[in-house]
């Protein structure tokens, strides 16, 4: 099972650090997509439309979404269920439409949307989902895929469901939005320190940092420092990039 970050960056895109938050998962029998920014727009060079493509979103801030102006270029054969928390339907039937894009119902290959929890017994594999602490709703995941446990928490503060859905996972990806030392209980986000500590109080065996906010994280550098950091707590912590390829 391959782990490929497609965009890493939150909140916008920069030449120096890349696209907005979206990584797959490759498995034998499906694809999955975790978030659509608009390092979406990468997938084609990954996946080929001839397994099933699922795209889960954590919420709906733009960086977390933007992507999705470009699934109209894709030919997925086998389809795209595109998951969201309560509400999805009416959100995406609104956002991807005229007159921002291409509706659902013109796209070349059929789209079906499943609102999580509560439709997660159609999906093919299991996926677990919690709330997580954000300005906004976000849903944090936990996916069981090929005997391995995937989780993956961004946009959040530290938090209770944070640590249950990361307990024991083979691969947890966190967020990583603020800079070192930073905190901000109106709008709350990991920084280097707690995405280390969250790995290391979940007994988690890998950890994966994304979404650098792009106004604190410029340059790689940057996000070495994040590395370094996180490393004093979890030794096994590593900071994204784009085209970053991991094997799970």
């Amino acid at each position: 099972m391959k782990l490929i970050f497609l965009g890493t960056n939150g909140w916008y895109d920069t030449a120096a650090t890349g696209n907005a938050v979206c990584a797959l998962v490759r498995t034998k029998r499906w694809d999955i997509v975790l978030d659509a920014g608009n390092g979406l727009y990468k997938l084609d060079r990954y996946v080929d439309g001839t397994k099933p493509v699922f795209i889960l979103l954590s919420h709906y801030h733009l960086d977390h979404i933007a992507g999705l102006h470009t699934i109209v270029k894709f030919r997925l054969k086998k389809g795209l269920t595109i998951c969201g928390q309560k509400g999805a339907r009416g959100v995406l039937k609104r956002f991807i439409a005229r007159p921002f894009t291409v509706p659902l119902e013109k796209l070349p290959y059929p789209v079906r949307i499943l609102e999580l929890p509560s439709e997660a017994g159609e999906l093919p594999f299991r996926a677990e989902t919690l709330p997580l602490v954000h300005a906004d709703p976000v849903l944090g995941f936990r996916l069981g895929l090929e005997g391995k446990t995937l989780a993956y928490c961004t946009d959040t503060g530290y938090c209770p469901n944070a640590l249950k859905l990361a307990r024991k996972a083979d691969l947890l990806i966190t967020e990583c939005a603020h800079g070192p030392g930073e905190s901000n209980p109106v709008w709350p986000h990991f920084n280097p320190d707690t995405a280390g500590r969250l790995a290391a109080e979940a007994g988690a065996k890998r950890l994966v940092m994304t979404h650098f906010s792009a106004d604190r994280y410029r340059t790689m550098a940057d996000r070495a420092n994040a590395m370094r950091i996180a490393r004093k707590v979890f030794p096994r912590a590593e900071a994204a990039r784009d085209g970053l390829e991991l094997t799970i």
